[in-house]
């Protein structure tokens, strides 16, 4: 089985985010990058999946601008076989991504993706819906487990009710939750080794896919400070805040 792993470059999640004075997005100045959290329980599982026999390469592909390689070769790092760059230095709707990561499915012809639930940067959570819409493929979202059963692929996902296990007819598509497990750190001998691992850089023109904004970004602003906490003498003090300032009661 050959499993393609999407992942996204994003500010790291422990880099306070900083809002341009225009108000036009958030400013990425010398601001450190990683791989979006998500993503990198996808290519774990994908690991996983291989050191259980079950997958047979795994391919890391990511859509964004040259500096994405180092991304793609941590993902590398981690244990995946070869990567993909579709290079463009402009911002990538959705819709667009999973446009893209057809036709490279098209291309490599796997019978599992699997990707994160949704990007830390936009909180999106659409890529992977809309990549399974395209193919026609199954979907497993927001997966806290995956298990292989024969010919299926059975997902246990979280929702509100609790947890749910579909069970999927291959090819197809797993979007993947916190809970599935927990990446490994990439050692310095399995570092020193990703540097000689295939790393094919296209462009976007190349798949002749049309990527063009159908959003336009109005204004990007920080949310409002929080307010300090008030300490209430009384049972009915409280019962009266809440009611005439909070408007909860």
């Amino acid at each position: 089985m050959k499993i393609l792993v999407p992942i996204k470059r994003v500010i790291d999640y422990n880099v306070k985010v900083r809002v341009k004075s225009d108000e036009s997005g958030v400013d990425l100045a010398n601001v450190k990058m990683s791989m979006n959290p998500f993503d990198e329980i996808a290519i774990e599982e994908a690991i996983r999946l291989k050191e259980a026999g079950i997958a047979t390469e795994i391919v890391a592909i990511s859509i964004g601008p040259a500096k994405a390689q180092d991304q793609i070769r941590q993902a590398l790092a981690m244990g995946a076989d070869r990567g993909l760059l579709i290079k463009t230095d402009d911002d990538v709707e959705p819709l667009g991504v999973a446009k893209l990561l057809k036709a490279v499915v098209d291309e490599e012809s796997p019978e599992l993706v699997i990707l994160g639930k949704q990007a830390i940067d936009d909180d999106s959570n659409q890529t992977g819906q809309m990549l399974a819409a395209l193919l026609g493929w199954a979907q497993g979202t927001f997966a806290s487990k995956v298990e292989k059963d024969g010919d299926k692929l059975n997902v246990t996902r979280e929702i509100d009710g609790g947890l749910q296990t579909v069970s999927l007819t291959l090819p197809a598509i797993v979007t993947t939750d916190l809970r599935l497990n927990e990446p490994r750190y990439a050692s310095l001998p399995n570092i020193m080794k990703a540097k000689k691992k295939p790393l094919d850089i296209k462009e976007v023109g190349d798949y002749g896919v049309d990527v063009a904004p159908r959003l336009e970004t109005v204004k990007v602003t920080e949310p409002p400070k929080r307010e300090a906490g008030v300490i209430v003498e009384s049972v009915a003090e409280l019962v009266e805040k809440l009611k005439n300032e909070a408007g909860v009661l």
